[in-house]
């Protein structure tokens, strides 16, 4: 299982997935990611309405 920060094609792919309707559960699991991870990464970031992998990838370049 990857650790440390996910990657941009990894945020696409969470945006990709929250845009089908998958549960941050499955999110993590095509990723090799825990849910845990999921879901901080999604509420850090606007919320799994507002998420967008080019803003995460912004924000998490600040910190």
């Amino acid at each position: 299982m990857p650790s440390g920060r996910l990657s941009y094609q990894e945020r696409q792919r969470v945006a990709a997935g929250l845009a089908d309707g998958l549960s941050y559960g499955e999110i993590g699991r095509r990723l090799g990611r825990p849910s845990s991870t999921i879901v901080r990464e999604v509420a850090r970031n606007g919320g799994a309405h507002e998420y967008q992998a080019d803003r995460a990838e912004r924000a998490a370049r600040w910190r």
